[in-house]
């Protein structure tokens, strides 16, 4: 079915500059229309619309174009100012059966927006989409707890990057800001097929000291999925 929706989709809608937290203290994380009119939410590769909900992340890999100079993908220009709301992102998810698949996915960890990734993902289960989490998997680690069973009722598939088949290349390459990530990131996708339909686990080819033929052994013996990627080949 034809897309009828313009391929770059910016936020139109009224947005509150400012917001009271529990704690009362205010932030200026929500950003007025102004601003938000130049900051791409959502943006289309062939069959599957991705969400980009947020430009932090837990990892600063050296391979990340936007630690190159570049938060652009294809013609998106992937740069946020603040965490998107789920009411900014839900008017724009147009047709689900447009669709193979949603995909939240930016230059940011989406577990770290984790109240917009749920909120969004109900929203397109009830009607009747499909939804996709690309994810460094260490969700875990930043909550605190496991955020799977909360994942379970909304994601169809999870994409989590492994990246290294022993932690000094990882840290070598992606550069986690916590502690024992790379131990998080393992025990994650052990966890992960016990509760999410289909995993899938990729590594890059192409890095110092990574062994991408162990980091298959690792993935499979988990249970999941593997994807071979390469160094510099982006969606």
């Amino acid at each position: 079915m034809p897309n009828s929706i313009p391929p770059k989709i910016r936020n139109e809608a009224h947005i509150k500059a400012t917001e009271t937290l529990p704690n009362g203290n205010v932030t200026q994380e929500v950003c007025t229309n102004e601003t938000c009119a130049t900051e791409t939410l959502v943006y289309d590769i062939r069959k599957s619309r991705y969400l980009n909900i947020t430009g932090r992340c837990t990892l600063r890999c050296v391979f990340c174009p936007k630690h190159n100079g570049s938060k652009q993908i294809h013609e998106y220009q992937l740069a946020l100012s603040h965490q998107p709301k789920p009411e900014e992102i839900i008017p724009l998810l147009g047709n689900v059966h447009d669709f193979e698949e949603y995909v939240f996915c930016g230059y940011g960890e989406p577990t770290l927006n984790l109240p917009t990734l749920i909120a969004v993902a109900k929203e397109i289960k009830q009607r009747g989409g499909r939804v996709r989490v690309n994810t460094d998997g260490l969700g875990n680690l930043v909550h605190r707890r496991n955020i799977l069973p909360e994942l379970a009722e909304c994601v169809d598939s999870l994409s989590i990057s492994l990246n290294a088949d022993n932690e000094a290349a990882y840290n070598q390459h992606c550069r986690p800001k916590l502690a024992d990530s790379y131990t998080a990131v393992n025990a994650f996708i052990a966890l992960a097929p016990h509760y999410i339909e289909t995993v899938q686990v990729s590594a890059i080819e192409g890095l110092e000291g990574v062994d991408i033929d162990l980091c298959r052994e690792q993935v499979l013996a988990n249970g999941c999925d593997f994807k071979h990627r390469i160094l510099g080949a982006l969606g």
